[in-house]
């Protein structure tokens, strides 16, 4: 581990130590259902190029952010002093507050990571109902996230998931870009395998993705799906590694996508299934360069096991058909699975990941997880070799910030003596 990472690790700790507790909480409690959010897909994580995606679930009443400032009264005479309202802000933060139409918070904080190094994230997060008298439906969530970092790569973004009435319908949708100095390996296990392909580039990546889901029965949601991607690579040092393929490109689609979701919260399950099915086309009649189809698919299952521990297990897959772009590859390693990769640097057509994680709630507001996993990439199924299933395990801390919404160090290994430290807000998956 780097003395950044350990320096960072400590001065959490730290802070989080002088946090008051709550006793009716932990990381293994029920509670109110918040929204799910690694590039492309983890913060809250206050980061995660891998993934880049930063969530914030279940929020803080914009009134309690006033509360640190104002100037309430504390028996009547003596004034809270900054530092206590600070304190009182966290302390209150995992606290239901059902009652309230619009749920607002920000939140920021420092994070390393082995692709970004040291960076600073924020978030402004908001939990909103549009029925007013439901309370029993998870409710509507909107994110806007942004990042920087030491390397010069910077996010910003936003998404959330609107719920419609009595959840006959939802809307999922999530726009950010990105700009980041990055490392380069080529297209194929054995490209990233070979340490002396290492390259770099700097690239630039922009992402619309939206669906409109119905809901068929309970938990089953099937609707169209858009995404738009435009990417732009400079400074490449290795075009070679390109295999002949232009340095920019954009890609428009059209597909479905089929949700069925049976968990009880969004950002911290603790038992049912969540199943995601996107089909997407990308023709060249719709101005794509790349004639590809694309289908991605994520299966997750979560189970009490004893008391305060949850096994989850988490399968994941990507597969490509046509002449899909470098950019457009299926990468593996991120924020939310194969953690400690470097994302990209394996990345061919299609990919398959595997994660099994035990997380164990230890005391009051802290829990530790441990999980072991597998993946790799392949051009085609017939190229699909058990010599190239890239090994993952590794062991992280768990602080509650808000009811079913965990802060997340992780120290992920790999292959090859890869590793990576992560922090991050939600559960991996």
């Amino acid at each position: 581990m780097s003395n950044a990472a350990f320096k960072l690790i400590i001065l959490f700790c730290i802070f989080t130590s002088a946090l008051p507790s709550v006793a009716s909480s932990s990381v293994g409690s029920h509670g109110s259902i918040g929204l799910c959010m690694s590039v492309a897909d983890s913060l809250p994580y206050v980061h995660s190029y891998k993934t880049q995606e930063l969530i914030l679930q279940d929020t803080v009443h914009v009134d309690s952010v006033g509360d640190m400032t104002s100037d309430s009264l504390v028996s009547g005479t003596k004034k809270k002093t900054f530092f206590q309202k600070f304190l009182d802000y966290f302390n209150d933060a995992n606290k239901n507050k059902k009652n309230k139409r619009f749920d607002f918070s920000i939140i920021g904080g420092p994070h390393y990571s082995t692709d970004t190094e040291l960076g600073l994230g924020l978030v402004a997060a908001g939990l909103y109902r549009t029925t007013a008298n439901d309370t029993v439906s998870p409710p509507s969530n909107v994110s806007l996230f942004s990042d920087v970092s030491t390397v010069g790569f910077y996010l910003l973004g936003i998404r959330g998931n609107h719920l419609m009435r009595a959840m006959k319908n939802r809307i999922d949708y999530k726009i950010y870009f990105f700009s980041f100095p990055s490392s380069y390996w080529g297209i194929g296990y054995e490209n990233g395998d070979n340490d002396a392909n290492r390259s770099s580039m700097h690239r630039w990546q922009g992402r619309v993705q939206a669906s409109f889901l119905t809901r068929l029965t309970d938990g089953l949601y099937i609707g169209p799906l858009f995404t738009f991607d435009y990417v732009r690579a400079s400074k490449v040092t290795a075009p070679e590694l390109l295999n002949g393929q232009d340095d920019e490109t954009h890609s428009l689609g059209l597909g479905f996508s089929l949700v069925y979701d049976t968990r009880d919260t969004y950002t911290n399950a603790h038992r049912g299934i969540y199943l995601n099915i996107e089909q997407m086309f990308m023709p060249k009649f719709l101005s794509n360069k790349y004639d590809v189809a694309s289908t991605t698919f994520n299966l997750s299952g979560y189970k009490r096991v004893w008391k305060g521990c949850v096994l989850a297990a988490d399968v994941r897959g990507m597969f490509n058909i046509g002449n899909t772009s470098w950019a457009m590859m299926a990468l593996l390693g991120s924020s939310n699975s194969m953690r400690g990769y470097y994302e990209g640097r394996y990345r061919d057509k299609n990919k398959i990941e595997t994660t099994v994680e035990l997380r164990q709630h230890v005391w009051k507001r802290n829990g530790v997880v441990l999980w072991v996993g597998a993946g790799t990439v392949f051009p085609k199924f017939s190229e699909l070799r058990l010599s190239r299933v890239l090994p993952n395990y590794g062991i992280g801390y768990r602080w509650e910030f808000k009811k079913n919404v965990n802060v997340r160090l992780d120290y992920g290994f790999g292959k090859k003596g890869q590793s990576g430290f992560l922090f991050n807000i939600n559960e991996a998956f």
